[in-house]
């Protein structure tokens, strides 16, 4: 057969029975079950069954080797089997886990055994903790209360095989990947066959929009998990191409309180499905008759969803009341749409709106205006439940961003637990729970459990938020809860019993641990989670941290990555940086996903001066956290520095590690020129990207100020000095102008010709001559002179006062022939000097004649103006006589210098001054 998607694979991968056949074969009886939720049928189907079949009955080998699956029989009948079953058993752990009701069959009875006798009788327990050790990964280790680990187990060793004929299998093992993740500790890398395999997929979805959508947006939410945020947006926003999703954020006008008299704008999303007709999807009635119906109109309104709680404020309106029928952007393509009263969406697009929601989230600032985004999302979804676990996840969105405001935080907390509350009953069918479940990052059980433990502790409300954690085992956050009640040895009690076998971590496991088989289960005790034991003992108790983390490191055969930043750590915070990145190194080898780690490696790569292994380091931190402004800085840091002759080091601020983007600009500059100009190139673009996620950082302007102006950007670093000057002059005043720069900036200005035809001759012959910069160059001559200009009148002038600030203001108006205006910053500078501001009865000698020096500067600067102002506003006639006001006045205040050789200078100014103009 051709490269095609089979029907059956169509509808395992939508999750509705839409194959259009009478065929009652095994496979599609096997298909259709799983599609039901019928698992149990499915599961203990003579096929399901063949396949997991092991000849030793105490499963004592890993499940890859017990089942022996790499001898499965090939064909397309055989593949789709082998697929189905994959999904069935991946479902089946979805449904224990995440969506509820409970489960009704257990991995012991799919599996079939062989003859003979085992000398340890195989449990339910025994198997799951076999499957919890062998989910673990990266040295992340999988949820230990996970139930039916088993199934994901069999689902990925099924989904591991080779397909020929099953092209979506490449899919299913995105689906399965994506599970896998949310059970591990942290996130961890995924080898890059996974992406790649899915391309075909691409081509062959290319003609079903839901499908194609539906692939399209998997692949974000895996960017978003390992927090890719940049390119999981990208794809969101595919997505909503891909299935004909029309939206727009915008605003109306509306009331969101009951008292409120004023109409004013609301935020609202504005969205709308446009999957075509052609789209039809076909699926069987009761009779087995096909029905088509289009995707827009093909989920019916669940008459059992979640239920919403009321808000019953006294203040607070429940939702948004919008008194306008139209959209502020009346030329949108939704300008027909009322913001009131809106079209259903379909759930799909439902999905993808929640998804771009949480992507705000993670590429917004962290204050108010991120959930004044997220909201209107939430709310278009809200406002229509078409799916059960499309609403779960909406009304979750919606609990999260109500915690932080005091009028909804009850309501917050009050629905969280009612989510928590339905997720085992029976309100709604299991494949409707399913229906859309991969579209959409839905918590499991316990992590809901969790959120709502951390409410409750973030309420103050520690012991109801203790007994929650020490139900889950989640033993971290029962330390820190313990730690908030002033009982650290408790958390050591608990951790030491834990990993003496002297206190089990399950209700069963308790029972069962009477019994002699309780040594058995401390043998098999997972080792990642009891290196993590380990790890958590080092950390409350830090006289024998390191004797933990290294047992750590050795319980778990040196897989632990929690072991090596632990240690790592230890060794940062103590000084010893060698030892830190030995093992950091370690560490980020196991998990590289994690860039905190990376950026404490960059560091104590800074402190042993390797400058490589920490730009390297740093470079991994920004690819993973485009947002992290101090690891931008740092890589900014590092390319200037390799390739010096010399070492001289352009940060010597860092004495710890959050000070260790701290550069000085006045050593970047001593030391910039012997750097190669593509590493500071290289430096400038990194601290442009840092400063878009650290604008009032003015140590990163500085840095950006000095590396622009090298680099030939001197406009850039015009407006640096701008906002570094905006940012420290309240403190530092005139100190917060770097001057030199700021003389630079004038003279990349005045070396270009005055006359702006003059300059515009000068650029054609360049031109002609082979040289392409464009006319004006935005960084010389009248090209730079609205920035530089700008830069005096709106940033400087206002907030300092400062001599050489007002010279070289009069300088850049001396260049454009502003005469009067120059002669006038010369004097506005002259008074804040040291012969403006020289006062009676000082005698420091030194001053005083660097003051005399001032003096017949101004005089100069009066003599070389006053011609020239002569018949404008200000009256330059007169400047024989300003000027020997000044020379009195400053002789009158310095009479006690009379007897210094300087002062028959003065005198002989005067005289001069005084003698009348000749004709």
């Amino acid at each position: 057969m051709g490269l095609d998607l089979l029907p059956v694979e169509k509808a395992l991968l939508r999750g509705k029975w839409t194959v259009e056949t009478d065929n009652t074969g095994p496979v599609t009886v096997l298909a259709k079950a799983v599609i039901e939720g019928r698992f149990r049928d499915a599961l203990t189907s003579p096929d399901a069954r063949a396949l997991f079949h092991v000849q030793s009955p105490s499963l004592d080998l890993p499940f890859d080797q017990a089942f022996q699956l790499n001898s499965a029989e090939q064909g397309e009948d055989a593949e789709l089997v082998r697929l189905t079953v994959a999904v069935a058993c991946l479902h089946a752990f979805v449904q224990v886990n995440w969506t509820g009701p409970d489960l009704d069959v257990q991995p012991l009875e799919v599996i079939s055994f062989g003859p003979g006798e085992s000398t340890t009788p195989l449990t339910e327990e025994l198997l799951n903790q076999n499957a919890v050790s062998e989910l673990a990964q990266g040295g992340e280790p999988a949820y230990h209360l996970t139930q039916a680990a088993a199934f994901l187990r069999l689902a990925e060793i099924l989904l591991a095989l080779p397909y020929d004929h099953c092209h979506s299998s490449s899919w299913w093992r995105l689906r399965s990947t994506l599970i896998h993740q949310q059970i591990l500790d942290e996130p961890v890398p995924q080898p890059p066959t996974l992406l790649s395999s899915l391309e075909p997929l691409t081509a062959l979805c290319s003609n079903e929009p839901d499908l194609a959508g539906r692939l399209i947006l998997e692949r974000g939410l895996l960017d978003h998990q390992i927090s890719h945020d940049k390119s999981a947006a990208e794809l969101f926003v595919q997505a909503a191409k891909a299935t004909g999703l029309v939206y727009e954020l915008t605003g109306a006008l509306g009331k969101r309180t009951k008292f409120q008299q004023n109409e004013l704008s609301q935020l609202v999303l504005l969205a709308e499905s446009r999957l075509p007709d052609g789209d039809a999807v076909v699926s069987s009635n009761t009779d087995g008759a096909a029905t088509a119906t289009t995707p827009a109109d093909s989920e019916p309104t669940p008459s059992n969803i979640p239920e919403t709680l009321a808000l019953n404020d006294d203040t607070l309106l429940e939702q948004t009341e919008f008194t306008s029928s139209s959209p502020a952007s009346a030329g949108s393509l939704l300008a027909h749409i009322n913001p009131s009263s809106q079209p259903p969406l379909h759930p799909l697009d439902q999905c993808i709106l929640l998804s771009m929601c949480l992507n705000v989230k993670n590429t917004s600032p962290s204050h108010g205006l991120t959930n004044e985004q997220m909201a209107p999302y939430i709310a278009r979804v809200i406002s229509h439940p078409r799916n059960w676990s499309v609403h779960t996840m909406a009304l979750l969105l919606r609990s999260r961003l109500e915690s932080s405001r005091t009028r909804t935080v009850e309501r917050s907390t009050l629905q969280l637990q009612a989510l928590i509350d339905q997720m085992p009953t029976a309100d709604s069918t299991l494949s409707e729970r399913l229906l859309y479940f991969h579209s959409f990052p839905l918590p499991s059980k316990w992590e809901l459990e969790r959120e709502l433990a951390l409410r409750f502790l973030g309420l103050g409300v520690v012991r109801s938020a203790l007994e929650i954690f020490e139900r889950l085992e989640m033993w971290e956050e029962v330390v820190k809860c313990w730690g908030s009640l002033d009982r650290p040895e408790k958390a050591i009690e608990i951790v030491r019993d834990l990993l003496a076998g002297r206190k089990a971590e399950a209700e069963e496991v308790v029972s069962r641990a009477k019994a002699p088989t309780g040594e058995r289960q401390r043998q098999i005790h997972d080792t990642a989670r009891e290196a993590k034991l380990w790890c958590l003992l080092g950390d409350l108790e830090p006289q024998n941290a390191v004797e933990h983390y290294e047992k750590a490191w050795e319980v778990s055969k040196e897989k632990s990555g929690r072991a090596m930043r632990s240690l790592g750590g230890y060794h940062f915070a103590r000084g010893a940086f060698g030892d830190a990145i030995a093992c950091l190194k370690r560490a980020v080898a196991i998990n590289p996903l994690l860039a905190r780690s990376w950026f404490i490696l960059g560091c104590a790569c800074m402190r042993e001066e390797q400058w490589e292994d920490a730009k390297n380091a740093f470079a991994r931190c920004v690819a993973i956290d485009e947002d992290d402004a101090e690891s931008w800085n740092n890589l900014a840091s590092m390319y200037l520095r390799i390739g010096k002759q010399d070492r001289k080091a352009i940060a010597d601020n860092d004495d710890d590690e959050e000070d260790a983007n701290e550069s000085k600009a006045s050593d970047a500059d001593a030391t910039i020129k012997s750097i190669p100009f593509e590493h500071k190139l290289l430096a400038f673009r990194a601290l442009k990207q840092g400063l878009r996620f650290s604008y009032e950082n003015w140590r990163m302007w500085s840095n950006y100020m000095v590396v622009a102006m090298d680099v030939g950007e001197i406009a850039e670093s015009a407006r640096a000095l701008g906002r570094v000057v905006e940012e420290t002059s309240a403190k530092a005043g005139a100190s917060s102008v770097d001057l030199e720069v700021l003389d630079r900036l004038v003279n990349a200005v005045t070396r270009a010709p005055a006359d702006p035809e003059e300059a515009a001759a000068a650029a054609a012959a360049a031109s002609a001559a082979g040289d392409a910069t464009p006319y004006p160059n935005p960084n010389e001559g009248h090209g730079l002179l609205r920035n530089v200009r700008g830069l005096f009148e709106r940033t400087l002038l206002p907030r300092v006062t400062s001599p050489r600030v007002f010279g070289a203001y009069g300088r850049l108006l001396t260049w454009q022939g502003e005469w009067a205006a120059a002669l006038g910053a010369y004097l506005d500078g002259y008074r804040c000097g040291v012969a403006g501001t020289m006062e009676r009865g000082e005698t420091d000698v030194a001053r005083w004649r660097e003051a005399v020096e001032e003096v017949e500067d101004i005089v100069d600067v009066l003599r070389n103006f006053g011609p020239r102002v002569d018949g404008e506003e200000k009256a330059g006639g007169k400047w024989r006589l300003q000027g020997r006001s000044i020379v009195r006045t400053f002789m009158g205040r310095t009479k006690e210098f009379e007897d210094e050789p300087e002062w028959a200078r003065l005198v002989e100014l005067s005289e001069e001054l005084t003698k009348k103009d000749e004709d």
